[in-house]
């Protein structure tokens, strides 16, 4: 679709070409628990419309019957990129593989029915007692399953590497493990959500992990450290950034996962002076 020509512009599309190298569209699609919280959550929607915005994520839909969120993501005109498995069952957590199971046949049944791209799995953190290689063999046991019973529908599964400050004894080392991870799985229907913020407080070095990883990457999320608000409050360069993910070809969606640092819309300029 052809992005608007209104609002704050969070499609952004590229000059063209230079030389044999071809520029990708960057899309950022609003996460709407972080985003338009002047809003309550059901008014978010038109409000990202309303802002340009042509997809939304959210990690928790199950407040709301499927039909509705349907309905709402229908009359704004907006995709449902991803939803998160539900928050108490994360995939690494030893005697409760059957809620883990009920929680990601919930997620993908919701999936299904809003026509999400993504699930992302909950990796979780250890618990106090479980051994690391304990979490870590019941997480890549729990994702093995899910991608079988994901397979044929349509909907890709995501798994995140999390910071050890802001998630002490997260079951993902890092951005590499996580890659490790979907590598040793072998199937077209999981891959790495590259979380910016994540990446860059526990590892740094954004641009060259960005290009590594760049074959195992569905999906990116974008805050900038250290308050984790919108591009450009931060450390973060991000022209240089974004520019190493539009010449890797990456056509996806990039999802801005931030908590802006004073009202929303207003806050938007950053798409227009870094993105391009």
């Amino acid at each position: 679709m052809p992005p608007r020509t209104r609002g704050a512009e969070p499609t952004v599309v590229p000059p063209g070409t230079h030389g044999e190298e071809a520029t990708a569209e960057l899309r950022f699609d609003a996460n709407l628990k972080w985003l338009f919280t002047e809003l309550p959550f059901e008014a978010r929607f038109d409000a990202a419309a309303a802002a340009g915005f042509r997809g939304v994520e959210y990690s928790s839909p199950y407040e709301y019957p499927a039909a509705e969120l349907a309905r709402r993501l229908n009359d704004a005109g907006l995709e449902q990129v991803l939803i998160n498995t539900p928050a108490g069952a994360p995939a690494c957590l030893p005697g409760r593989v059957a809620e883990f199971r009920a929680g990601f046949s919930l997620a993908l049944e919701y999936a299904v029915g809003l026509g999400s791209d993504f699930i992302h799995v909950m990796g979780g953190r250890r618990p106090a007692g479980v051994s690391r290689d304990r979490a870590f063999a019941h997480f890549v046991t729990n994702l093995a399953w899910a991608a079988e019973q994901a397979r044929g529908t349509g909907v890709r599964l995501l798994i995140e590497a999390q910071n050890k400050r802001d998630s002490p004894g997260f079951v993902l080392d890092g951005q590499e493990h996580a890659a490790a991870v979907v590598e040793a799985l072998d199937t077209d229907h999981v891959g790495i959500m590259f979380d910016v913020y994540h990446a860059q407080i526990d590892e740094g070095d954004l641009i060259t992990k960005v290009t590594a990883l760049r074959p195992r990457t569905f999906h990116y999320q974008v805050a900038d450290p250290p308050s984790r608000h919108e591009p450009g409050t931060g450390e973060i360069g991000w022209r240089n950034l974004f520019a190493a993910i539009r010449a890797g070809g990456y056509d996806g969606w990039i999802g801005c996962e931030y908590r802006p640092a004073g009202e929303t819309v207003a806050g938007l300029g950053w798409i227009e002076e870094l993105a391009r």
